[in-house]
């Protein structure tokens, strides 16, 4: 098929929807479609159009629904989609929903946080992640440090300071060191991620790193936490499972989707106390960090390209089904 893949996410940006789209095309090509990422959509003729991010996407959906209306459309959700902007922004990020053949939902909860006239639309797909080489395993145990990173841009939907806050909790003596790898959103987070390197002896800010030094930094790390308040379904949970790295994530929906209910590895969202005291028994207790590294190897099996790539050519099959008035 020929495939318009439509992101906000320019070309060269390290976003995540960037990525996402940039990992879809090369999947789909891969598997003998035609597939084109583009920023603005004119009206382009194609066989289907995928649009990632309901709301961010919403003029390019309208238009390719009033101008090929008997043309397949999947609308792909983002955490601001479904947490933020449905709420915030609902006659655009509905729109999208409801005139979409085929959603596709980045965690396995997307269904309980959507409306429930749009969940027979929905197809959830694990983003999927390579399986790190050999030359960057095996570093952590050769730092001085309990290194725990965190990886993502820093805004306020990533709660991006949160371990750095939790480090400072720590008693005296912890060896604890946060690393946090990711651009800063505005210049409200650029001054707050250099106020706490300046403040704060246990954390560093690398800024934004490219793909190998973020599998080196992963490589290099006990531990990694998610702390976002909002997910839609993180790639970087696919990438630590794929490198057996344990987590420390928020308990929100978007982060339970991925990594299971019975994830031993959870703190309350926001809570910079009680994350304290998991790095604490992360640090003291090495059989709680080979559980979590344990569950995190056994999800590993579930983001991988192969898989992702079966979500999608489910997604594209029901859509055109849907479209041409063959429901499942």
């Amino acid at each position: 098929m020929n495939i318009i893949i439509i992101t906000p996410a320019a070309p060269g940006s390290k976003a995540g929807n960037r990525a996402t789209a940039e990992r879809w095309q090369a999947l789909l090509d891969n598997a003998g479609h035609n597939v084109s990422v583009v920023t603005v959509y004119h009206g382009e003729p194609c066989d289907l159009f995928l649009a990632l991010h309901a709301w961010r996407s919403y003029e390019a959906v309208r238009l390719f629904r009033s101008t090929w209306p008997d043309k397949p459309l999947v609308v792909a959700l983002t955490g601001t989609d479904i947490y933020q902007h449905q709420y915030e922004y609902p006659n655009q990020t509905l729109y999208s929903m409801q005139v979409a053949d085929v959603l596709i939902g980045l965690h396995a909860l997307v269904g309980n946080d959507i409306p429930e006239v749009f969940r027979d639309k929905l197809v959830t797909l694990f983003q999927s992640a390579d399986k790190p080489g050999e030359q960057v395993t095996g570093l952590a145990s050769k730092s001085a440090f309990f290194d725990v990173c965190v990886i993502g841009h820093l805004r306020d939907e990533k709660d991006s300071l949160r371990a750095a806050m939790a480090a400072k909790l720590l008693p005296a003596d912890s060896r604890i060191r946060v690393s946090c790898a990711g651009k800063a959103y505005d210049a409200h987070w650029e001054k707050l991620a250099n106020k706490e390197a300046l403040e704060n002896t246990r954390f560093r800010w690398l800024g934004e790193l490219d793909k190998a030094d973020i599998k080196n930094l992963m490589a290099s790390s006990q531990l990694m936490v998610l702390s976002s308040v909002m997910e839609g379904g993180a790639n970087v949970v696919s990438e630590a499972c794929r490198a057996g790295l344990p987590v420390i994530a928020s308990n929100i929906s978007g982060n339970i989707g991925l990594l299971g209910r019975d994830y031993a590895g959870y703190y309350p969202v926001g809570d910079a106390q009680a994350l304290a005291d998991t790095l604490k028994r992360a640090e003291n207790d090495s059989r709680f960090v080979e559980q979590l590294r344990m569950q995190v190897s056994q999800l590993a099996s579930q983001f991988t390209p192969e898989k992702e790539l079966e979500s999608l050519e489910k997604a594209l099959s029901l859509a055109v089904q849907r479209c041409h008035g063959n429901t499942p």
